[in-house]
């Protein structure tokens, strides 16, 4: 009886042991696909719950190709299509989503019907499909930008920009573009580092808009001004920057993405983003505590040196942009603000981690990462804490800042160490001229900006609501000195007048 006893007594130790060994096991595992992390205001790196997950990663084998894909480098989203440039076989993949764990190729397009028969794509690098269906492709190999009809047959190329300032010898290779609602068509091309090359509907170059800002050094300028002319040719040319990738989101604005930037001391790469009105202009609004430049901290670790280097962009429709750095495989989400929303990933070939991230693009708020290395499409979803944070965003701009506060609250409560969430509760109750309480959060969170904006309202707000007070307060303060002064002069020409001075 006592051996059955101890048998029991043994068996439910194990069974208790099991759950305990086996549940965080559990738990872990639904949050091990990345690394996900924020800067506070002093720059310190703070963990965070993940904002996505990996769904899936479809390779070759997952996608059904009889022939691998090879240096993929361009991807593009419409409806829940994605369209795959497959660089190195020559070909552009039609690639249709059902869900972010099945996608099926539709269809494989390895060239189209040109004025004088079929003609294949040469080293496509990157393809457009605009709202009336027109395919846009990068055709890289034949130095053009090819516009064919919905059903691939040929309507007009783009060629070299006839621009008197471009080198006569120099090759026009179309890298990436985008088209607007009217058809026009912005591309980048290597060695033009005057801006994005911009052609109008009828095939006709209309110039270069948003050339990166110069900046040089003054003192390698004048030395520049006093060397001869051989070491004037070895010292480094003041001159614009070209892009790496560019995104026209739903408004118009194109996000363009500069890899090669200056690093600036606690605000990382600067212009790594710009947001390009049709003026060329940069109007991207940075209210954050740091730059969108990705790291803050970019020295020589684990064989990574020198700051985060952004190859693509792409904007949901809540204007969070969102950039991959190609140096560490990390993801950047920034909102319209400036302020940094979450990183997450790293350099490794587990999920969720890159090795060399050529593009991103969105359909809803799943994120698709090309990797050019792994030959594959890593699809992600957010996460409950990250739909959370999302609907708050959602909210605010839909004009239900109640329900917007009530979401960040939430967020706040999975971490309170989110900064964006604090601000977030701020901007709520600063919409419902709840200023005072607004205060509160903003001097948290060292908000300084919105600090002000509410502390301006409050104050209005207070001076209104006390006018009476503020009023009187002032008039007892002339009117007292003033009467008490007229009091002693009534009473010393009193006592100094002649009808008293007679009676003595």
């Amino acid at each position: 009886m006592q051996k059955k006893n101890l048998l029991k007594k043994a068996l439910v130790a194990l069974t208790i042991a099991g759950i305990t060994l086996t549940s965080p096991m559990e738990a872990y595992a639904t949050e091990e696909y990345g690394y996900t992390y924020n800067y506070d205001f002093w720059f310190d790196t703070i963990e965070s719950p993940d904002l996505y997950h990996v769904s899936k990663v479809f390779t070759s084998a997952d996608l059904g190709l009889s022939t691998h894909l090879r240096n993929p480098q361009g991807l593009f989203a419409q409806g829940n299509k994605l369209y795959l440039c497959d660089s190195g076989n020559n070909r552009i993949l039609v690639l249709n989503k059902e869900s972010a764990e099945s996608i099926q190729v539709e269809e494989e397009w390895t060239g189209f019907e040109g004025p004088n028969g079929p003609e294949e794509f040469n080293n496509p690098t990157d393809v457009a499909i605009s709202e009336e269906g027109n395919i846009f492709v990068a055709d890289n190999g034949s130095h053009r930008v090819l516009k064919l009809s919905p059903d691939r047959k040929y309507l007009m190329q783009f060629d070299k920009p006839d621009d008197a300032t471009l080198d006569k010898s120099l090759e026009f290779q179309p890298t990436k573009l985008v088209i607007d609602t009217a058809e026009r068509m912005y591309c980048i091309a290597s060695g033009i580092n005057k801006g994005l090359v911009k052609y109008e509907e009828d095939g006709s170059f209309s110039g270069f808009i948003g050339a990166t800002p110069v900046k040089f050094d003054f003192a390698d300028y004048v030395w520049k001004k006093l060397a001869s002319q051989e070491q004037r040719a070895k010292m480094q040319s003041f001159v614009p920057t070209e892009y790496d990738n560019i995104f026209i989101d739903k408004e118009g604005f194109i996000y363009a993405c500069t890899g090669a930037v200056e690093d600036v001391p606690d605000e990382g790469p600067a212009d790594a983003v710009r947001k390009l009105n049709l003026m060329g202009n940069n109007i991207l609004v940075q209210n954050g505590n740091f730059g969108t430049g990705g790291d803050l901290y970019n020295g020589n670790v684990a064989g990574y040196d020198g700051p985060s280097y952004f190859t693509d962009v792409t904007v949901l429709d809540n204007d969070i942009y969102i950039c991959v750095d190609k140096k560490r495989g990390r993801i950047f989400g920034y909102d319209d603000q400036g302020h940094m929303v979450f990183a997450c990933g790293g350099s490794g070939n587990m999920d969720g981690y890159f090795r060399r991230p050529e593009a991103i693009e969105h359909i809803g708020n799943e994120l698709y990462v090309l990797d050019s290395l792994d030959c594959a499409i890593t699809a992600m979803v957010p996460t409950d804490f990250g739909q959370t944070v999302y609907q708050a965003i959602d909210e605010f701009d839909q004009g239900d800042y109640e329900a917007s506060g009530a979401s960040w609250q939430k967020v706040m409560k999975e971490n309170g160490n989110y900064d964006l969430a604090y601000i977030g509760i701020g901007r709520a109750l600063m919409r419902q001229e709840k200023y005072k309480e607004a205060l509160k959060y903003f001097e948290l969170k060292y908000d300084r900006d919105n600090y002000s904006k509410a502390f301006k309202q409050y104050r209005k707000i207070w001076v209104e609501e006390h006018i009476g007070i503020i009023v009187f307060v002032i008039l007892a303060l002339f009117l007292v000195p003033m009467t008490i002064g007229r009091t002693k002069r009534i009473k010393h020409e009193i006592d100094t007048a002649d009808i008293f001075n007679k009676d003595r």
